[in-house]
């Protein structure tokens, strides 16, 4: 995956409408896995940290285009807004910064089909306005934050169903990750300008992105490839889960809480590994990158690796070489780079996106199989707990100078 013209930061408005529509029709998707199986409705839903009501998230991503785009929000402060909600209690419901994440199971929430039309209504609306819009940055943030939203949103979707053991849309499921040659690739280093400038005509941009800031890279070896079921089945073999040296002290608090003895979804069957997919057993792959597996998994299998995980800036340089051998958008990817602000940020108008976040939370860079195209860039910075192995996550690693 490569950042192209087809992003959504540089969307026009004809592209948005496309794309908007196509979000819903995606997200709308999704949620019919989870009515096939009878959790449309919250109380059948297993109450996890790790994941909302399908319900309820449905409603939330209407919600958010309807704050932002309908209702003229100028931030997400409550206060914002220039208009009330379609639904009388549309904010009491779907305002996630108001709404305590344990509290959406016991929403008094519409059924099914009122969401659904609620997400009709407020897509009617939104890209019959959008028509009137000026061809600006400015005209049309709110159109590609929404898109962006509904596009994370619906990643999420994806890992619900994973962490519920229910099944995936066909497209989804069929899309296998490539197996490469693993290799090391050497970059020369240099200065990179980190992050994403924020100038007139350049685009969307995020606001954990700013300010762009020259970082000197000095020289590194990095994997041209995410480490595969194989190589991370050694690490195990050769009890990596056992052997306390390799886990760093939050990671062997963690392991000791799991009592995890091999990836999440690994299972031993014989003398091979199995795997759940998406409710389906099935052998792993060995030549396929690990997935599930968490910031201090990743950890551990470097330090028995003798190997390190790169910096975020290491993978942006990467990223942005060009080098033909550097594939990336399969998983994400964890870095060793703490989720901090750069150089003079600001929180943008979603003031919970970033700012309530810093500094327990980790940078994960790239995609996965599950990240609609047009959302990859190699400056986007997701972020996680530590400690997350339900998202589609691995990593590759480092060479120690020297």
């Amino acid at each position: 995956m490569t950042s192209s013209s087809s992003s959504f930061r540089n969307a026009t408005s004809q592209q948005l409408a496309e794309a908007l529509q196509h979000a819903r029709d995606y997200t709308l998707s999704l949620f019919d896995c989870f009515a096939a199986a009878g959790m449309d409705a919250p109380v059948r839903v297993p109450q996890l940290r790790i994941i909302n009501p399908p319900l309820w998230e449905l409603g939330h991503t209407a919600w958010f285009a309807e704050w932002f785009i309908l209702r003229e929000a100028a931030s997400s402060h409550p206060a914002d807004a220039q208009s009330p909600c379609l639904l009388t209690k549309g904010d009491d419901w779907f305002d996630s910064a108001r709404v305590p994440h344990r509290s959406r199971w016991t929403l008094d929430l519409p059924t099914s089909g009122g969401v659904k039309t609620y997400c009709y209504e407020v897509l009617d609306r939104v890209l019959d306005k959008l028509t009137r819009e000026a061809n600006t940055d400015e005209a049309l943030y709110p159109y590609r934050l929404a898109l962006a939203h509904e596009d994370m949103h619906g990643e999420a979707f994806h890992y619900t169903l994973q962490t519920l053991g229910l099944a995936a849309p066909r497209q989804a499921v069929e899309r296998e990750l490539a197996a490469y040659a693993p290799s090391e690739i050497a970059f020369p280093g240099g200065t990179l300008q980190l992050g994403s400038a924020a100038t007139p005509g350049g685009g969307f941009v995020f606001d954990n992105e700013r300010q762009a800031h020259a970082f000197h890279v000095a020289p590194f070896r990095m994997d041209s490839t995410l480490v595969s079921n194989a190589q991370y089945a050694d690490f195990v073999t050769d009890g990596g889960y056992q052997n306390r040296q390799f886990w760093s002290h939050a990671g062997a608090d963690w392991l000791m809480r799991q009592e995890r003895s091999a990836p999440r979804y690994w299972q031993r069957d014989g003398g091979q590994w199995r795997t759940v997919r998406f409710g389906k057993l099935t052998t792993l792959d060995g030549a396929e990158p690990v997935r599930h597996v968490n910031l201090y998994e990743a950890q551990a299998y470097c330090a028995w690796a003798g190997r390190r995980l790169p910096t975020e800036a290491e993978w942006e340089y990467a990223a942005l070489s060009g080098h033909p051998a550097f594939r990336w958008g399969q998983l994400w990817e964890w870095t060793a780079s703490p989720f901090e602000p750069y150089p003079q940020f600001h929180a943008d108008r979603y003031l919970e996106y970033s700012e309530p976040w810093f500094h327990t939370h980790q940078v994960l860079r790239g995609a996965s199989f599950a990240t609609p195209s047009r959302f990859g860039s190699a400056k986007f910075r997701n972020f996680y707990m530590p400690e997350r192995d339900d998202i589609f996550a691995g990593f590759r690693t480092c060479a120690w100078p020297g």
